[in-house]
């Protein structure tokens, strides 16, 4: 029979044991044993200051403004930040009881998603005052435009294609490599005719086609700030933000000291 003592130890160990066996499922379903798809590198072409308690959940550049929306219950917000500096130059809080999560800039207005209250806030984009809002099903993790629908991730393998009048479904993109589905897909950006998708927990981003799903290649950021220098596993990469008119990419990670402007390179 176990002591209390024992069983805390025997439960904890158990614990690390599941968590571990959680995340190999995880990682093996992020990337697929099919390893014939380009991985493209990356070169740092300028780093910025990025506020290491902004928890990043959405990144996004209208006019070459950046803007940022973080998450946490009781810290939520979205940001409009300067660039050089990465100061705020305005925050507009969420409630304490929403959990921000991925932005997206459209028509003048940016869109904010929530993780598991199921509401979409809308801004002005000039002023950043709540304009409007609406409902959806399931939770929401990230967010992007391709100018005309919005294109949102829940954590599944499954992207919705959204009307941005009346955030109905007009699609659904089922995401994949091959036979293997890509699950944990997180914060987005649409660049060039494809969509760029943070995969939570992992140093990748998944180059996906809007048209069909189907993972084109992917683009490997693991050197950009090692996983040693992060202060614990909840601090992934998750940011992206392309200004198309400079054609600048930008990324950045949860709780990140730096926000760092790349240049994808060729597949290795």
């Amino acid at each position: 029979m176990f002591g209390r003592d024992s069983q805390r130890r025997w439960i904890y160990s158990a614990g690390g044991v599941i968590a571990i066996v959680v995340m190999a499922l995880a990682t093996t379903t992020a990337f697929p044993r099919d390893q014939s798809l380009p991985v493209s590198g990356f070169r740092v072409v300028a780093t910025y200051p990025h506020d290491p308690q902004a928890f990043s959940q959405g990144l996004a550049i209208a006019h070459g403004q950046l803007y940022e929306g973080t998450g946490q219950y009781g810290s939520s917000s979205l940001r409009k930040i300067e660039l050089a500096t990465g100061q705020s130059e305005q925050v507009v809080p969420l409630h304490r009881n929403y959990f921000g999560e991925g932005i997206a800039i459209l028509n003048n207005q940016i869109f904010q998603l929530t993780w598991k209250e199921r509401l979409c806030i809308v801004y002005d984009l000039e002023t950043l005052a709540p304009s409007s809002s609406f409902r959806y099903t399931g939770q929401g993790w990230g967010l992007t435009t391709d100018g005309v629908d919005l294109y949102m991730s829940d954590g599944s393998a499954t992207l919705r294609v959204l009307d941005p009048q009346t955030f109905a479904v007009r699609r659904r993109i089922d995401v994949h490599q091959g036979r293997s589905r890509i699950d944990n897909l997180n914060e987005l950006e649409y660049v060039d005719g494809e969509i760029l998708a943070n995969i939570w927990y992992s140093d990748r981003i998944a180059r996906i086609s809007p048209k069909n799903g189907e993972v084109l290649g992917w683009i490997d950021l693991t050197a950009l700030y090692p996983q040693a220098q992060r202060g614990n596993r909840e601090h992934v990469l998750n940011g992206i933000a392309y200004d198309a008119e400079a054609k600048r990419l930008f990324v950045t990670g949860k709780n990140w000291p730096k926000l760092y402007e790349i240049e994808i390179t060729p597949p290795r």
